[in-house]
């Protein structure tokens, strides 16, 4: 039977990747996580899991050897907001620990699939898995960075050099069902839909950056699309690296509220029609965010594909209307 540890279990990508292996009948899974935040024990309730175990005692048990033979091992576990400031918590989680968990899983013969990030990218205006490109803006963007760079001196830039399975991947802008907890680091689609069943508009920012009203763009990418592709490097374990993980396009906030708005109307809007409608609202882009704000991101997919992994990603238009309908019927 097929053993596997998901770590940040009843996060966000942690409790969707549980979803996805429950789905192919795998449901020997140890889930890691802390739940000093009791309410996201709801991303695990309607899940098949085999065991539950804090992050606090699970990563030295594992290192001894406690839970046996374990086939894989998912690492979504981080501490994910880019506005923590507190540099010592955040290499501890995202860096220390990920060090170790590596070092244990070639110890024990465990494949690591990882949650890098594209804020390694940070200032750059390139997304490619290249050192010339990352440019992190944040102690965020640096200690997931620091993680990447400590793989490739041990095992080679391909990760080749590794006795077990190394895949990390760096997630772009991820939207989707069991976000709810994240507060606010949850996506831009999330908080739209309760500020327009709140206030009956959503609000977008303004000019900035040389990006008209709502036109700053990221690289969206639905969770689904993120679990298949975790899942489709399960299956090929021979398959290693770091890959971006995004859909490979560019597409304007302007395009997510108009998405939003769409779904929770029931009539096609474009961005001119809502902002007519006062659907739509331009706000000025806030200070606080100024010469920290990314407005053009778009995952480099050229990696990814070179392994053979063709999945094709859905577009904002279609993820968008999908988690709006997940959404509604969670009441």
């Amino acid at each position: 039977m097929t053993r596997v540890v998901v770590t940040g279990a009843a996060g966000f990508i942690g409790s969707n990747i549980v979803k996805g292996l429950n789905a192919r009948g795998i449901d020997d899974i140890i889930c890691v996580d802390d739940l000093t935040q009791g309410d996201k024990f709801r991303n695990l309730a309607d899940l098949r899991i085999a065991d539950y175990v804090d992050a606090d005692l699970f990563y030295d048990a594992f290192a001894d050897g406690h839970f046996g033979q374990v086939d894989a091992v998912f690492h979504e576990g981080a501490c994910s907001d880019t506005m923590e400031t507190d540099g010592k918590y955040m290499m501890d989680n995202n860096y220390t620990l990920s060090c170790g968990l590596f070092r244990a899983c070639q110890e024990r013969g465990a494949r690591l699939l990882y949650a890098s990030s594209a804020a390694t990218y940070g200032g750059s205006a390139s997304f490619i898995e290249s050192p010339e490109f990352e440019k992190p803006l944040n102690v965020y963007g640096w200690s997931k960075l620091l993680f990447d760079q400590r793989l490739r001196r041990e095992i080679g830039n391909d990760f080749a050099g590794a006795s077990h399975q190394v895949v990390g991947f760096r997630y772009f802008n991820v939207y989707g069902p069991r976000e709810q907890h994240k507060g606010r680091m949850a996506s831009v689609a999330f908080h739209q839909f309760n500020q327009f069943r709140a206030e009956g508009k959503v609000k977008l920012f303004g000019e900035y950056g040389g990006y008209g009203p709502g036109q700053q763009e990221r690289d969206f990418v639905f969770v689904d699309d993120v679990v298949a592709v975790n899942l489709w490097f399960f299956d090929h374990p021979d398959k290693r690296g770091l890959f971006n993980l995004g859909s490979g396009r560019a597409q304007p906030f302007n395009d997510v509220a108009t998405s939003v708005i769409s779904a929770l109307t029931g009539k096609t809007h474009t961005a001119a029609s809502a902002s007519a409608a006062g659907l739509l609202q331009y706000i000025p882009f806030p200070d606080a965010l100024r010469g920290k704000y990314q407005c053009h991101t778009l995952a480099d997919l050229t990696a990814l594909r070179r392994t053979g992994c063709n999945h094709v990603f859905a577009d904002v238009q279609a993820g968008v209307a999908k988690y709006m309908a997940w959404l509604s019927s969670q009441g």
